[in-house]
């Protein structure tokens, strides 16, 4: 069996290393957009340590593949399958990982349908890491139920949750919203907090209210999440506000521009965060880089 990777980031080298540990007779193959660019020599190392062979072009990555995986940014979703419109063959199964709303997970399924490509909206719902391809996932879509007998043989956490494609993907962003949120809003309040010289107050009273939160290890967690993934998050989020318009929820859409807005301003500083940190000096040092980036 081959699998193809459309992206060969995170993601796509995670699933390539567990899918691996779990049958050593699979073969890989992938194409990653940044090649060509300083990115290259990086993916390319990843490649070779993970034993995925890259082309350089994603017609050559999908040709001899059972599978293709797309799991690329969530902006690049749709373009990636318009990639492989013309490549795709009958039968071959395009897996859709992509964070991206229902409505774009319908259209990437209608543009390949002529192809005769089995389409499966997956949405992963954990971090990929350290689990990998076996990171819970759902999934939902119209194929034959083989094909969950094969993914369940090699080893992936799934949940079926029904024919309609881009249910799998409804109920991520939906959660997405309130995850996302829930760190945005956190960084969010200490760092106001902090500006108004109450942090020790506001965070003594929160501490107190939701104890079960535990509140040292909870703000660290997330001022790291938001710091280091704030960018992707962000794009997740514009998905989110995507789902909620096709939802007719304006509230919901106008909560998940903000979320992204706050996650794409801390994540795009860099910040040297780590999880360990007190959260007096957390929130000092997103206070100090958001006033600069206001500055």
């Amino acid at each position: 069996m081959h699998i193809a990777f459309i992206g060969f980031g995170e993601a796509a080298r995670a699933f390539a290393g567990t899918l691996r540990e779990k049958d050593s007779t699979l073969t890989f193959s992938a194409y990653d957009i940044l090649l060509g660019t300083e990115k290259e020599a990086g993916i390319l190392a990843a490649a070779e340590q993970a034993g995925v062979r890259m082309e350089p072009t994603v017609a050559e990555a999908v040709a001899a593949a059972d599978w293709v995986i797309a799991a690329v940014t969530a902006a690049s979703s749709l373009a990636a399958a318009k990639s492989v419109d013309q490549a795709l063959r009958p039968g071959q199964v395009y897996i859709d990982i992509n964070s991206v709303s229902a409505g774009v997970k319908r259209q990437t399924a209608a543009l390949l349908a002529p192809r005769g490509a089995v389409y499966v909206d997956m949405a992963v719902m954990s971090p990929v890491h350290p689990r990998g391809h076996r990171s819970p996932v759902l999934v939902a879509g119209e194929f034959d139920r083989d094909l969950l007998d094969l993914f369940a043989k090699l080893g992936f956490d799934l949940e079926f949750v029904g024919a309609e494609t881009g249910m799998a993907a409804t109920i991520k962003m939906v959660r997405s919203l309130f995850v996302k949120g829930l760190e945005a809003i956190t960084v969010q309040a200490m760092v106001a907090a902090h500006r108004a010289g109450c942090l020790d107050r506001v965070f003594a009273s929160l501490a107190k209210s939701f104890p079960q939160f535990e509140w040292e290890r909870f703000v660290g967690y997330q001022f790291e999440r938001v710091a280091t993934h704030g960018v992707r998050r962000a794009a997740e989020m514009r998905e989110s506000a995507l789902a909620m318009r096709e939802l007719g929820l304006p509230e919901g859409e106008a909560l998940a521009a903000a979320i992204a807005e706050l996650q794409s301003a801390v994540g795009e500083r860099q910040l040297p965060i780590r999880a360990g940190k007190e959260p007096a000096e957390l929130a000092a040092l997103v206070s100090e880089a958001l006033g600069e980036r206001e500055g």
